[in-house]
């Protein structure tokens, strides 16, 4: 039943976007809504009303399809989660030794910086630490708090005194830099093989057709080839010296967020951007196949339903994703009538994150001016070979002799793009 209607919402999906793509395409570059006729709709703003209308009533149906893909998923990602049980995702070793941190029974999983602060070896590596005493000896005097006629002898003041003391409170704030914004919106798979390897069929000739009694039957024809996509290895390091490391609750807290959030970052960006070169992954604008639109002379929406089309009939697949730069969004958020009137809702209101009933992922990994429409359920996937996994030795050069740490941290993954003509490439959004 929910097959039946997921197919049903798709086409109702896809019959709504076309019939706001005509008005759309009607209004031309300077959407002047006097050029188009809709029911019912006699001036502008209650043409507005209806583009705005049928506008949620796509998000609205776009995210029932959402919700009834993601129960089909459901099998499958349970099947992901009991793999990804099976080994640790996180592991911690130190100068090559055995890794520790692995999980037993029902342990409770440790972060990277926990399971290093709390290994023997760290403890014994920095040897014992005593604590300064200080000893405050006795001094006799006579009579030195005596008070004379031009008052006291001595003032005790912060300037001849002690400063105040002050505490440091434990919040980092960490530099302004990308978030994560497009790992989550690639479907994640695990593998225990060096490279992603399957099967893709590049010739599909269907010479099926009626044949009458007696008569000779038409020959269709398939190839198949082994397609390859590699595990590539995203890593960093960085030095860091015993003192340092004695603050054992920043130092926890610290590693536990910023190494391993550097590797994600640079796994964000390669997704889309990965030229392939050496040990970079292949992202999808670098794909070999992938299709382009220019926006030319339309508005930004007109571009996107185009490459949306494109996707359909090129690439035989059902578009779920748009993707732009935050720049360019604000270009079709702040989309306003000939006369005046916004068109994605008034600034009063929050407005949806959808542009023809799928969802709108803003991203700077992308160029300013560059989109990415594209089938991103079925047509490409991640794959985890490893996780993120941290290790630590002083082994490194003059470390030992000079109290230093080094600490490394590492992810192996593949990106497999089963099918480039799913996704198509925006280009000219700032023009």
């Amino acid at each position: 039943m929910s097959k039946k209607l997921l197919k049903e919402k798709t086409e109702s999906l896809v019959e709504k976007s076309k019939v706001v793509a005509g008005y759309m395409e009607k209004a031309g570059k300077e959407i002047d809504l006097t050029k188009v006729d809709m029911p019912g709709c006699t001036d502008t703003m209650s043409k507005v009303r209806k583009l705005r209308e049928l506008n949620a009533e796509m998000s609205d149906i776009g995210k029932e399809v959402d919700d009834l893909k993601a129960v089909h998923e459901i099998p499958d990602q349970l099947k992901t989660h009991a793999e990804r049980m099976k080994t640790p995702v996180t592991q911690m070793t130190h100068g090559g030794g055995k890794a520790s941190g692995e999980q037993h029974g029902r342990a409770p999983i440790k972060g990277f910086g926990d399971m290093f602060v709390e290994s023997a070896e760290y403890k014994k590596g920095l040897g014992s630490y005593r604590n300064n005493e200080f000893e405050i000896g006795e001094k006799s005097s006579k009579e030195d708090a005596e008070v004379g006629q031009s008052g006291l002898k001595t003032l005790v003041e912060t300037a001849a005194g002690w400063a105040p003391e002050t505490t440091r409170i434990g919040r980092v704030i960490d530099i302004a830099t990308r978030e994560i914004q497009v790992i989550d919106a690639i479907p994640a798979g695990q593998t225990g093989q060096a490279a992603i390897v399957y099967m893709e069929e590049t010739l599909f000739t269907n010479a099926a057709a009626g044949v009458a009694e007696g008569g000779t039957m038409p020959e269709s024809a398939l190839k198949v080839e082994e397609k390859t996509s590699p595990v590539k290895k995203i890593a960093t390091w960085l030095p860091v010296t015993d003192e340092q490391l004695e603050d054992v609750a920043q130092a926890r807290s610290y590693l536990n967020n910023r190494l391993p959030f550097m590797l994600r970052q640079e796994l964000d960006e390669q997704i889309l951007t990965g030229d392939g070169v050496g040990a970079n992954l292949t992202g999808i604008l670098n794909t070999a196949g992938i299709q382009t639109q220019a926006k030319g002379i339309d508005p930004i929406p007109d571009a996107v339903f185009k490459a949306m089309t494109a996707v359909r009939v090129t690439g035989r697949a059902l578009p779920d994703t748009v993707m732009l730069h935050p720049n360019d969004w604000q270009r079709v958020r702040l989309l306003r009538t000939a006369d005046g009137i916004y068109i994605w809702g008034s600034p009063a209101e929050a407005g949806p994150e959808r542009m023809w009933g799928r969802s709108v992922i803003q991203t700077d990994v992308l160029t300013e001016g560059e989109g990415l429409v594209g089938d991103f359920r079925n047509f490409v996937q991640l794959f985890e070979r490893r996780g993120v996994t941290v290790m630590v030795s002083n082994s490194h050069g003059t470390f030992f002799i000079k109290g230093k740490q080094a600490i490394r941290a590492d992810l192996r993954a593949a990106l497999t793009v089963f099918r480039p003509a799913a996704f198509n490439k925006l280009t000219g959004l700032n023009t």
